[in-house]
């Protein structure tokens, strides 16, 4: 009976809460349709953003920077205004934090009034601005480190990328900007960026992206203008050096000469090549290139050929990185990592064509290109590391690992550039063997460039491999699951013999005793700086860093040791004497066979046509 009058209860209530709801529902109908009430930009654009940069006592190594930001009208401007500075720079893939530089902060409206304002992440400035027309933020960055991708000033020169010194407004990467430069002294501006007309000084760029990609060379440089494919172009050299001016150009026109060859046009207006004669290294940019090189090594001939080839790098990357552009790679989120399977293609196939470009210039012998290679693929041999990491995982995990190297790296990492460079030969190769020369690499490129950057598009992996296999008729699955996606160990002479070539493996210290490490000897210091896994000094305990002062008792040095073990015999025992942790300790050592192979590229034993023809075409000498 209990539950009888229950389940009447129930009903009774249920019928209530459905009549309730159909009147409420009722009523709802009944009433007008709000308007939707307007939303306010969240962040209204400026209507113009400046910046003035000084360097009035260049001794400190701060460079003096003002930025302005105005507005049409008050109410077009956010309460709150998010000025922001790069955490890294295009073409070097590593967070630097370069807020970490910033110091002096200080801001205040048009009138002069000072602007509350907070710092609410590492590389945020967040400012008050309801009701302000004009922000002026000043500020300074220590600036005392010469790399490609940092900024230096001192009594000599200033040189600086605007990634690591000018900020930008949140949400307003698109917007133009124009830079005014206060040089010290006698000293003169060199950028890429163009030249405002009747205003000294001072270059515009039409978003963002141009702005961080134009470096700055401010000092007494010199100068060297000339044309090449019909578009102007200068060298800028900052420093002294043993540098031949005329030759540096003639040799950089062939090398532009070729480059275009492979694409058919020029699509930057003029181009610079920024050099300061300290340091080492180069970084790409849209229409320049910074390069950095020590005063002497210009000379000998082998040197110059070194940084010829740096040049053909960098402005390889004018089609290659900087307008055929992988996935990721542009337009670019500035405050965090910009992941990509492809710095292998990005780095290593322009490091390739680095050098096949002096072949084809005439500026390297067909003989030197492949001794090269040689050495190349002997040191890719010669690492473990090639067993535990892919081209594609080194591409995607450089922002941990390829900028800091450390004891370890050569057991567990390869090179995106030194491997990707073997790897794209061999790619160039399979594509030339598949057409028997009727197609190249040379295609590829074209192809990624005519479609992809002229309809403004960027390219994923899976768009190189299709174009690869465009280009070579067929499939190419196996080759880059081997050799890209995968770890496996490369093939050499099947491709290398589609040019008549055969890679030659030669013991040339076999039976040698050997300990296994990578020694390093400097102060009269003979220190461990790398160990291979597999060697002896691996296997049995030798540490990076360990420092060997005595061999059986004996002072070592690094040529004392290698005479000393050169008169033993592998499995022979010695004993050395370290310093670990500033802790003396002795180790009994049993010396290892020094298995480690050379390798050669020569012809193989009877070339056909077909082989001798390919050949002449890949390095544009006889096969001999």
């Amino acid at each position: 009976m209990r539950n009888l009058l229950r389940s009447n209860a129930i009903l009774m209530f249920a019928a209530i809460a459905v009549f309730a709801m159909y009147q409420e529902t009722e009523a709802q109908r009944k009433k007008p349709t709000p308007k939707p009430t307007p939303v306010a930009e969240a962040n209204p654009a400026p209507s113009d953003i400046s910046y003035t940069v000084g360097m009035s006592q260049p001794w400190t190594h701060l460079l003096e920077v003002e930025m302005r930001v105005k507005w049409s009208a008050p109410n077009k401007v956010a309460p709150k205004t998010e000025l922001k500075m790069p955490v890294w720079t295009p073409g070097s893939y590593l967070v630097r934090e370069y807020a970490r530089h910033v110091q002096n902060f200080a801001v205040k409206d048009g009138t002069g009034k000072a602007l509350p304002w907070r710092k609410t992440s590492k590389n945020t400035w967040q400012v008050d601005t309801t009701g302000i027309t004009e922000l002026v933020a000043t500020y300074k960055v220590y600036s005392n480190e010469l790399t490609v991708r940092t900024n230096e000033l001192n009594d000599d020169h200033a040189f600086w990328n605007n990634t690591a010194l000018l900020f930008f407004v949140k949400g307003q990467l698109k917007m133009p900007s124009t830079v005014e430069v206060k040089p010290f002294g006698n000293w003169r501006v060199a950028t890429g960026l163009p030249a405002v007309p009747d205003r000294p000084n001072t270059f515009r760029a039409p978003d963002f992206d141009v702005l961080y990609d134009s470096p700055f060379e401010v000092s007494d440089f010199k100068e060297f203008k000339f044309t090449a494919a019909g578009k102007p172009h200068r060298y800028v050299i900052s420093g002294d050096g043993n540098y031949d001016a005329p030759k540096l150009v003639a040799d950089t026109i062939k090398i532009i000469d070729e480059t275009v060859k492979i694409f058919g046009d020029v699509s930057y207006d003029d181009y610079t090549f920024i050099v300061n004669t300290r340091g080492g290294g180069g970084l790409e940019h849209l229409n320049s290139t910074a390069l950095q090189i020590n005063r002497f090594g210009f000379k000998p001939n082998s040197r110059y050929v070194g940084f010829l080839s740096l040049v053909a790098h960098e402005f390889f990357h004018a089609y290659n990185v900087k307008r055929m552009r992988p996935d990721v790679l542009g337009p670019f989120d500035y405050e965090n990592e910009n992941y990509t399977r492809l710095l292998w293609v990005a780095e290593g196939s322009t490091e390739y064509y680095s050098n096949l470009l002096l072949v084809r210039a005439g500026l390297m012998s067909d003989k030197e290109y492949l001794s090269q290679r040689a050495a190349g693929i002997q040191a890719l041999q010669n690492r473990p590391g090639r067993f535990e990491t892919s081209l594609e995982e080194s591409s995607f995990d450089a922002w941990i690992k390829y900028y800091r190297q450390d004891e370890n790296s050569i057991n567990n990492q390869i090179s995106y550039y030194d491997k990707g460079e073997i790897v794209t030969l061999m790619l160039d190769l399979a594509i030339r063997g598949a057409t028997d020369g009727a197609k190249s690499l040379d295609d590829v490129m074209r192809a990624l460039y005519n479609d992809y950057y002229k309809t403004n598009k960027n390219f994923s992996d899976a768009d190189f491999q299709r174009e690869c296999e465009k280009a070579a008729g067929k499939s190419l699955d196996d080759f880059f699951s081997k050799y890209v996606r995968g770890r496996d160990e490369i093939d050499y002479n099947s491709f290398a013999s589609v040019v008549g070539l055969n890679l030659v493996e030669r013991a040339t210290n076999a039976g040698r005793p050997y300990i296994g490490a990578d020694l390093a000897e400097e102060a009269g210091r003979l220190t461990i700086r790398s160990i291979p896994a597999g060697t002896p000094a691996y296997d049995q305990g030798l540490n990076t860093g360990d420092q060997i002062v005595a061999i059986d008792g004996y002072r070592a040095s690094q040529a004392f040791l290698q005479s000393y073990i050169n008169e033993r015999k592998p499995g022979d025992k010695i004993r050395l004497s370290i310093f670990r942790f500033d802790k003396m300790r002795d180790i009994n050592f049993t010396l290892g066979s020094n298995d480690r192979k050379d390798y050669f590229f020569g012809p193989v034993a009877t070339p056909t046509e077909a082989q001798q023809r390919l050949y002449k075409q890949l390095l544009n000498a006889d096969l001999q």
